[in-house]
């Protein structure tokens, strides 16, 4: 293994891998600052150019170039409530009100660390998990995805302290949101109203675009001034803040790290899962929960972390069973066959020094795009300090680019808009977004495993509690619908003996 490992890293370590790699992640920065384009959109445009390179040049590309992606994305996430991509959407939630209060060098610092530190975590646990892969990978049959997505959605409850009716409502329209379009299990289309481009549901790039961006900036226009209301300077010292809470929290980035890992490496569930999944058992792991959505640095820390740390789950079944995932890891698969490397049992036997190579330029991708975005950090808080008669417009219009750029649908613009109402109204009247968001990502993915493991077992419900990892999931689900129950129980206790 080592020597396979040395001579993966001297093809690595040359000048033209090199140049690409760099070429890869520089382009991998910028795709995921413009919203809604993503490394699929990224990969699938650049992946045919490397027709004519050697494997470990088109490696190096493709690997620099998702090694970078997550962070751009966080950029805007944290700087104008803007996700560069629907993982990112999770970053949101406490980036922007630390870049509201002037904490913006603080928040990037803390982003780039966790997602560098996120990454190199990934892409170890793959190196320790492809001998065992195929176990992993098998033991998540409909049930455990039924449960998996039910524990996303019941958290809703947990993480809205005050307001679970509420949270409640939200994702119940949003579970309404995702059974729009075509039904995967019965046949048919469903809530589209006639309207062809609601055939395939609902995107989630535009969602999240409209959901996050447009009523941030209604606000922002309505009050004027700037995002950040706290005119401090912003500069070195809060970002060398922000990468050292990385490290202060470091349970925070572990727990994300591998919550990232484990969830990218079932194929289906995605970076968005894993993102607010990290965020979520955060949330429930604090000892002062109602703090996130509100600047909490943790609340950063753990959904880049898990980010990063998915792409190194991701490629557990794309390299071991040739089972993209993702869309991303399927765009990948095929820069993968272009080259000459057929991915699956045989790819590990023949392309093992191709394998550590691709996790290598993962691994570098990731420390160096954070490094450069750490070098980039006091310009880029300035952003924050612009008024708003120029920023509004500005970032309109890239969310309206962005919408459009995913797909090339004139219909993803209408949707972005129609979102961004949507947004805007639950702000107003006090209800949480994020329900919705869950609600949009899984809801599909709850529906179609339910009705697989129903079928299964013939309509028994006991196929969810007698596998082992359906019981512990299970057991998680009980344990995050209980656990408010019993927090404020001891809280009420707690100060009724204080006045006593």
């Amino acid at each position: 293994m080592l020597d396979v490992a040395l001579t993966a890293a001297g093809n690595v370590f040359t000048f033209q891998s090199l140049l690409f790699l760099t070429i890869g992640m520089l382009i991998g920065l910028v795709v995921g600052v413009v919203p809604g384009m993503g490394g699929t959109t990224a990969l699938a445009v650049f992946g045919p150019m490397t027709v004519g390179l050697d494997p470990y040049s088109a490696l190096s590309l493709a690997g620099g170039l998702m090694g970078a992606v997550s962070f751009g994305g966080s950029v805007t996430s944290i700087l104008i409530n803007l996700p560069g991509g629907a993982p990112n959407a999770a970053t949101c939630l406490d980036g922007y009100p630390l870049a509201q209060q002037g904490k913006a060098g603080l928040a990037l610092g803390a982003s780039a660390s966790a997602s560098s530190v996120g990454g190199v975590i990934g892409v170890f646990t793959l190196l320790l998990v492809i001998p065992i892969s195929k176990k992993i990978v098998l033991a998540f049959g409909p049930s455990e995805f039924f449960l998996l997505a039910t524990l996303g959605l019941v958290t809703i409850a947990a993480c809205a302290p005050g307001r679970m009716l509420r949270a409640m409502i939200v994702g119940g329209i949003g579970l309404l949101f995702a059974f729009i379009g075509f039904d995967n299990v019965n046949g048919g289309t469903r809530f589209t109203f006639g309207i062809e481009h609601l055939w395939e549901g609902i995107p989630l790039a535009p969602a999240m675009i409209g959901l996050f961006a447009f009523p941030e900036m209604i606000e922002l226009s309505a009050k004027g001034g700037s995002i950040a209301r706290d005119k401090g300077q912003v500069g070195l010292t809060g970002t060398l803040d922000g990468v050292w809470a990385s490290f202060k929290y470091w349970k925070t980035l572990l727990r994300g790290s591998l919550i990232g890992t484990l969830v990218g490496a079932i194929p289906g569930v995605g970076g968005t899962v894993a993102a607010f999944l990290a965020y979520f058992s955060t949330v429930q792991a604090s000892k002062n929960p109602e703090s996130f959505g509100k600047g909490n640095i943790e609340g950063v820390i753990a959904p880049e972390a898990a980010n990063n740390a998915k792409d190194g789950g991701n490629l557990i079944p794309t390299l071991a069973f040739g089972i993209p995932g993702t869309a991303e890891m399927a765009v990948l698969l095929g820069v993968l066959v272009l080259h000459g490397m057929e991915p699956g049992p045989t790819m590990i036997l023949h392309h093992e020094a191709e394998i550590y190579g691709l996790i290598l330029t993962l691994t570098l991708s990731s420390i160096l795009a954070s490094v450069i975005g750490l070098m980039l950090v006091r310009p880029l808080a300035m952003i924050t300090r612009l008024d708003a008669h120029i920023l509004v417009p500005s970032v309109i219009a890239i969310s309206f680019v962005g919408a459009y750029a995913n797909d090339s649908l004139p219909g993803d613009i209408v949707l972005a808009f129609v979102f961004g109402v949507i947004g805007y109204l639950l702000i107003r009247f006090d209800y949480p977004r994020l329900p919705l968001v869950i609600a949009l990502v899984l809801g599909e993915l709850a529906e179609r495993s339910f009705a697989q493991a129903m079928m299964i077992s013939s309509g028994s419900w006991s196929i969810f509690v007698t596998r082992p990892i359906s019981a512990l999931l299970f057991a998680l689900i009980v344990m995050a619908l209980t656990y408010p129950m019993i927090r404020t129980l001891m809280q009420r206790r707690n100060s009724v003996e204080e006045v006593s």
